[in-house]
């Protein structure tokens, strides 16, 4: 089994999204039994909601499900995960401050997974724009979980 976690500030749009986006990829390629998916936030202050409305409705018409409910990210995560893909650089940071030297989880920016992102690219937060930047976050999501999906496929040795 591998273990994929997204997370970005507070788990409510970039890192549920990328969540969503990687499962229906997973589901598509008939790889659900093989690949576990969750997201975390760096911050609790949305612990405990549903993903935000405008994220979800977003994805609903694109045919994709935002599962869950927010939860913070722990140091303790990362002995769970193969993957764990930062949002963006402040999280990041974060991430890696609470990252233990045994720690074996590959740490890294979700969009170093998108051959055309440029190096260092983010997944900037919708939050406090207009809808069309949840659209936006969804087309880079699934731009760099395809590249993710493939390259845990070669890893892996499926096909």
């Amino acid at each position: 089994m591998v273990r994929v976690c997204f997370v970005c500030l507070g788990n409510i749009c970039r890192s549920p999204t990328a969540a969503g986006v990687m499962q229906w990829l997973v589901d598509e390629a008939g790889l659900s039994d093989r690949i576990e998916i969750d997201s975390a936030g760096t911050s609790a202050h949305h612990a405990g909601e549903k993903p935000d409305a405008r994220s979800a409705a977003a994805a609903a018409v694109r045919g994709i499900r935002l599962p869950g409910t927010a939860r913070q990210f722990f140091a303790e995560d990362f002995a769970r995960f193969d993957y764990v893909l930062a949002a963006d650089r402040r999280n990041l940071e974060i991430l890696t401050g609470l990252r233990r030297p045994t720690d074996r989880a590959r740490l890294a920016l979700l969009r170093s997974f998108d051959s055309a992102a440029p190096a260092g690219a983010e997944v900037p937060d919708p939050y406090y724009g207009g809808p069309g930047g949840f659209d936006h976050v969804l087309d880079l999501c699934e731009a760099a979980c395809r590249g993710l999906l493939q390259r845990i496929r070669e890893e892996q040795g499926w096909s």
